[in-house]
């Protein structure tokens, strides 16, 4: 039976229709108190945004989930977990304090922050999944914790994923340090003819794979240690020349098949009790964790919202599938209205493995009704 995903568009004519009001419609055609009862900890999973970084959901749109949890009765909290990567949300303070510059404090967003996996990542504990890739998945106590969820996602592209929507938010989102390196899988190097030893790679490596063959500068050549790297991406996705790499054909299927096995796991015993809602505008080529912002790869779409994370994100991909290529952004002449978007900013990236693989393991479905409000 196809998922129900209830969309509102961006025009606005009245107080009503404004971006706020909409939200609080949307989250009433979900109907927050099918999922949140009274006395419930509802974890309000968000990304906070990267420093530098100005797509993530803005704090004024995720304070409405809040509003709407507390109105049922729950008790919200925002949370995320630690990053993988060295950057501003490494570690329990530092992420506090970007998330609060970032506008997510309680007198902005109506609710506490927890950060889900503790003050170094060490707060997790196994989900027993029986995949094919996973018997059991490590999840952040915060969110194994929680009653009840509501998942407030960007849909936008992603380097490896090729986009990322409530999927990617559940995944990695809800994962630990540990639990994100066992699905980073992959192993990047470096294709020696491009680099211009810079040593930009050296720098953000959280683990020191990366090393210079000499000062900085065109003479030197970077290489990584295989041994070493954890397959964070960070390095790649800072490499200006995209000197670096991995064997994209072998190890990006399973990387965004693990991924998707995660978010089973982030789920998993909060059957009917998870709301997702995908803001569909800012999608730009780049995860929220890059500290910047391109622009968008089109015009701003709406907000969905359903109780299927599969079904949300198919309808998200589909939206942006189907409008023209803004001016001005990464694709502008390279993709065309119909086409993928994410495929042409990120040619080699298999983004639709995690709606397919998604139904196949029963996380939700990718055929879906789209109501309108």
């Amino acid at each position: 039976m196809p998922a129900t995903v209830y969309f509102a568009d961006m025009r606005s004519t009245s107080p009503k229709t404004s971006t706020v009001g909409k939200i609080e419609r949307l989250l009433a055609e979900l109907g927050v108190g099918t999922a949140v009862r009274k006395g419930d900890l509802t974890a309000i999973k968000v990304h906070f945004g990267e420093l530098g970084n100005d797509a993530y959901v803005s704090p004024v749109f995720a304070r409405k989930a809040a509003d709407a949890v507390r109105a049922a009765g729950g008790r919200p909290f925002f949370s995320d977990t630690n990053t993988l990567y060295s950057g501003s949300r490494s570690n329990g303070p530092v992420h506090l304090e970007t998330a609060i510059a970032h506008g997510f404090d309680f007198s902005v967003c109506g609710a506490p922050i927890v950060i889900a996996d503790g003050m170094k990542s060490a707060d997790w504990r196994e989900v027993a999944i029986g995949r094919k890739w996973f018997e059991r998945v490590k999840i952040a106590s915060a969110f194994l914790d929680a009653d009840s969820m509501v998942v407030v996602s960007h849909f936008k592209g992603h380097e490896m994923a090729g986009f990322g929507g409530a999927i990617k938010n559940l995944a990695m989102g809800c994962a630990p340090a540990a639990g994100k390196r066992d699905q980073h899988s992959c192993k990047f190097f470096v294709k020696e003819a491009k680099c211009v030893g810079c040593g930009l790679c050296v720098e953000v490596c959280p683990v020191g794979a990366p090393v210079l063959s000499g000062p900085k500068g065109p003479g030197a050549k970077a290489s990584i240690d295989r041994e070493k790297c954890i397959g964070c991406g960070e390095c790649a996705l800072r490499c200006a020349p995209k000197a670096i790499t991995m064997d994209w054909k072998v190890e990006i299927a399973e990387f965004t098949e693990k991924m998707t096995e995660y978010a089973l796991g982030a789920v998993k015993g909060k059957e009917g009790r998870v709301l997702y809602l995908n803001f569909v505008r800012d999608v730009v080529p780049e995860c929220d964790c890059a500290p910047w912002s391109d622009a968008p790869l089109v015009a701003d779409i709406g907000i969905l919202a359903s109780t299927d994370p599969v079904a949300i994100d198919q309808a998200a991909y589909d939206l942006v599938k189907a409008a023209p290529v803004a001016a001005g952004s990464a694709i502008e002449g390279k993709a065309g209205a119909g086409d993928d978007k994410f495929a042409a900013v990120h040619p080699e990236t298999r983004g639709l493995v995690q709606l397919e693989y998604g139904a196949a393991i029963g996380l939700g479905s990718r055929e879906y009704t789209l109501v309108g409000i």
